[in-house]
């Protein structure tokens, strides 16, 4: 049965300057879904994204995440929110000289008082997870290699695990391979694939390849100037519908 997971009701996003980052968003992302979005640069990919862990908030509209609204979260809920929901960045977002360990270990700061966690204080249980964690993107010889000593296909291997030691439902990954060669690009997809066939946890990736999208997703939605203009099952995609999507719409 399918189950609602993430629901935009016309949910608009206007930045300070006046730019529309989303406009009038209505979608609704089912539970175990890998989605991916793409559009041109600018599109408001990322703002869609962003918008799902509250790192934005709207202008106008609701989002809700199992039937709750989200967008008035505050304080303890608002972090019990964003320890449910892992992110996974373009630049890896890593501390360049802590252990991949630590690294991997800071995903459970959720989880701990902040004294805690910034000494490092992680019990006995969450070691032996970060390492199950590292086995699972085969980087468990490293753990305790600097992370600025990793090439940056091997840096986000390791911000997959560190998002995996979350338990999120949901993982963003904003342009996760952007910097990264074809080989070690198949390495990450592969890794986020088998977190959402294994663990049916829901992966919203932004994406600018299209063939890595017809081949990872499930579904592909396309926004174009901070519309939804595309939104389809994997099965009845077809190439020649990104034509629609990277349109250089000209406004009159």
């Amino acid at each position: 049965m399918v189950e609602k997971l993430i629901e935009f009701q016309q949910v608009r996003k206007v930045y300070s300057n006046g730019v529309v980052g989303l406009d009038n968003i209505n979608l609704t992302i089912n539970k175990g879904e890998f989605v991916a979005v793409v559009g041109l640069s600018g599109a408001g990919k990322s703002t869609l994204m962003r918008t799902i862990n509250r790192m934005h908030d709207i202008t106008s509209g609701d989002i809700l995440l199992n039937g709750r609204s989200i967008v008035a979260l505050k304080g303890k809920e608002l972090r019990q929110l964003r320890r449910e929901i892992g992110m996974i960045f373009q630049n890896f977002n890593l501390v360049k000289r802590s252990s991949v360990q630590r690294n991997v270990l800071s995903g459970r700061v959720g989880y701990y008082p902040t004294w805690k966690s910034a000494l490092g204080l992680f019990s006995k249980e969450d070691k032996e997870k970060a390492e199950l964690a590292l086995q699972r993107v085969n980087m468990a010889e490293k753990i305790y290699t600097r992370v600025d000593q990793l090439s940056g296909g091997q840096q986000q291997r390791v911000a997959i695990a560190r998002t995996f030691m979350q338990d999120p439902q949901i993982i963003l990954a904003d342009e996760p391979i952007a910097s990264l060669d074809p080989m070690t690009t198949k390495e990450v997809m592969d890794d986020l694939k088998k977190l959402n066939q294994d663990f049916g946890i829901t992966v919203i990736a932004n994406l600018h390849s299209v063939p890595i999208a017809m081949e990872y997703s499930d579904r592909i939605i396309g926004l174009r100037a901070g519309k939804l203009v595309y939104d389809q099952p994997i099965a009845a995609v077809k190439q020649t519908d990104f034509d629609e999507i990277y349109a250089e719409k000209q406004e009159g």
